[in-house]
């Protein structure tokens, strides 16, 4: 996380070129929401906000708070704010830790969320906090989501994996993603503990639910994927370069660029194009769409 928050991280790219939250996956949460008796729509709050992508969907709540570390981030998430001054009273943005909301009182709070932050949060903090924030019947929804898919190219899943989990210091960003953040979000959150095994008591119903359809079967009734984007090959290559590890990487091997194919994320990136002009029999253009989907796992909780 920590990457984030470095002077020579650009969060512009990284909020344009990130993928997008759908609009199902909101449903799907404020009807969890929803089924608690007495559940009420005051005031949502989103931990590790970042450019407020998660935020700005809120939109059933009367007053919704962004929170998040980076004093980049949250400039960014204003910075949007002000560009849809309709939203402005509805939305705030406040720079904090997700295990320190002293600014929040004590039952204040109908939701709690977190979308793609979670794997960082020091859990023997943050239950108690949440706990504590949240009023009877609130609800917590944390998410997070894997590595990408190419839906049409299967056959390219293992040249995915060995450029994300790979070892080549040289060739693969394996080894520069900050840890354990990492791991837990490629074990899709299983490594999150249960609420009330932190608080016991605290909550009357703790839920894990995967949205990885048949990427990995050994996960308990897994559903079908929900995460999809279509986006060009160069969209596609944009995005990869708002990639944490990526960013490490460069740091580490400055002279990188310098190899004739290009950098380690543009050599990656043709490697995919080259194998889906094998698969298509064709070339593949910078222009051309590709369908991405990205498994991805909910943790849900309710407060007693």
């Amino acid at each position: 996380m920590a990457t984030f928050a470095k002077s020579s991280f650009d969060s512009a790219i990284y909020a344009t070129f990130r993928p997008t939250y759908p609009r199902s996956l909101f449903d799907f949460i404020f009807r969890y929401h929803e089924r608690n008796n007495g559940a009420r729509w005051n005031r949502a709050v989103d931990l590790g906000c970042g450019t407020g992508q998660a935020t700005v969907e809120l939109t059933p709540f009367k007053r919704v708070t962004g929170v998040d570390p980076s004093s980049k981030m949250i400039e960014v998430a204003q910075g949007t704010l002000k560009n849809t001054p309709t939203s402005t009273g509805q939305y705030e943005y406040i720079q904090a830790s997700a295990e320190n909301l002293t600014f929040l009182e004590d039952s204040s709070v109908d939701l709690v969320i977190s979308a793609q932050a979670c794997h960082w949060f020091d859990w023997k903090k943050i239950w108690p906090e949440v706990a504590r924030v949240l009023r009877k019947n609130g609800s917590v929804a944390f998410w997070g989501y894997s590595q990408l898919r190419l839906t049409r190219y299967p056959s390219l899943t293992p040249r995915i994996n060995a450029y994300v989990e790979g070892t080549d210091p040289l060739n693969s960003i394996g080894s520069y993603w900050e840890q354990p953040g990492r791991s837990i979000l490629d074990s899709h959150l299983i490594e999150v503990p249960d609420s009330n095994e932190v608080v016991p008591g605290a909550f009357s119903d703790f839920e894990r639910v995967f949205f990885t359809g048949n990427y990995y079967p050994s996960l308990p009734s897994p559903r079908s994927v929900i995460m999809r984007k279509k986006m060009t090959w160069d969209d596609l290559l944009s995005y990869l370069y708002t990639w944490s590890a990526l960013h490490t990487f460069r740091q580490h091997n400055p002279t990188d660029g310098e190899n004739p194919r290009g950098d380690v994320a543009v050599r990656f990136w043709k490697d995919l194009k080259e194998g889906a002009e094998r698969e298509d029999g064709r070339t593949v253009e910078g222009h051309d769409e590709v369908d991405i989907e990205w498994p991805m796992a909910v943790v849900m909780a309710t407060r007693a």
